[in-house]
């Protein structure tokens, strides 16, 4: 479909459930198909999280928020609310 994307998503901590393969020894990486125009929030409905159940984003490396747009080949990382970062 024209204007598809791809998002690398790693799960850290409990959401680690969400990926495919969520063992222990796992890497638990997903890859998401997009739409052009979707930010973070829309991909974390797609892999059934709630934002109530992440603390902290990172896309590309730098902290985000659930509405920042997400563009083809961005990475996150998604960490859930019992490991959120001591922000200053």
């Amino acid at each position: 479909m024209d204007g598809d994307i791809r998002v690398e998503v790693r799960l850290f901590g409990k959401l680690r459930r969400f990926a495919r393969r969520s063992a222990a020894g796992a890497e638990s990486m997903v890859k998401v198909k997009a739409r052009a125009g979707d930010n973070v929030r829309g991909i974390l409905g797609r892999l059934g999280i709630s934002g109530a159940e992440v603390s902290n984003v990172f896309l590309n490396g730098t902290l985000v928020e659930l509405d920042e747009p997400v563009g083809d080949g961005d990475r996150l990382g998604i960490f859930p609310d019992n490991m959120g970062l001591l922000y200053c």
